[in-house]
Order: C-alpha cells, then structure tokens, then sequence
C-alpha cells in the first residue's frame, strides 16, 4: 500500500515518526494521564489503561489550563512523554505546553484526524509542513 499524508496547519517542534494511539476524546495533560505511570487514567477516557510514553498520541481537542505547559515539560524530563500529538484543535495553552516539552505538535487538519488514522499505525508527524505521513496506508 502507498503512504498517505494528512495536511494541517505549520506546528512546532521537530519531525518524529512513531506508533499512533488514537481515540475520537478530548485532550489535557493534567486529568487525562497518570504521568508516573505513563498510561490515561481517567475513568471515563476512552483510552484509559492505554501506554501513551512514545506514542503520537491523536485526539479531538485540547482542554485544560496552565498547567498543561509545566506538566508537558516534567513529562519529558523524565522521559514519560508522548512523541507527538496530533489534536482537531489545539488551544494556545497546549501549544505553550507542547513548546516548552519540545513535544511535537500539529492541529487543524483537513480531516477529522481521529478517523484519519487508527491506532498502531506508523506515522511521520512533519510540523515543518504541517503534515502527518501514514505509512503504507491505504485510502480511506
């Protein structure tokens, strides 16, 4: 199967390639993970129980406030961070956070990037270009 690239909008930081774990829910660093353990831990998430240390984590929207930023940060410090996240829409304050963790970041896609890739896909996230690369996807 050929690759396939999604386009958003310019993001930050640099290219990665990595698994992807996806789920149609919202984002926030601070409710959202158990950041010792490195997997989701509210209850009602849907990808509760899921390892998300090195994943290109792709989810709905950004939510959450200030906290994100200092959170994103001591995550990578310690080595307990995502490799990327690709969001429907970031707000300012996870484009700070993604920023100050050196964690890559692109939103506004022009799919519903939730739907555009499933979970354990190889994807090359490009903030440079705004583009994620599926690798050996198909059309869909």
């Amino acid at each position: 199967m050929a690759d396939r690239v999604i386009r958003g909008h310019v993001g930050i930081g640099t290219k990665v390639e990595g698994e992807a774990l996806v789920a149609n829910d919202n984002f926030s660093a601070r409710y959202d993970l158990d950041r010792v353990k490195g997997v989701f831990s509210r209850p009602t998430h849907k990808l509760v129980g899921q390892n998300y240390v090195g994943k290109v984590l792709v989810l709905n929207v950004a939510k959450g406030g200030v906290a994100t930023a200092w959170m994103l940060r001591e995550m990578a410090a310690r080595g307990m961070c995502p490799l990327a996240l690709l969001l429907n829409f970031a707000n300012p304050i996870m484009a700070q956070g993604a920023a100050f963790g050196d964690v890559a970041l692109i939103d506004r896609f022009e799919v519903d990037i939730t739907s555009a890739i499933q979970t354990g896909e190889r994807v090359t996230v490009d903030p440079e270009t705004g583009t994620v690369t599926v690798r050996g996807g198909g059309p869909r």
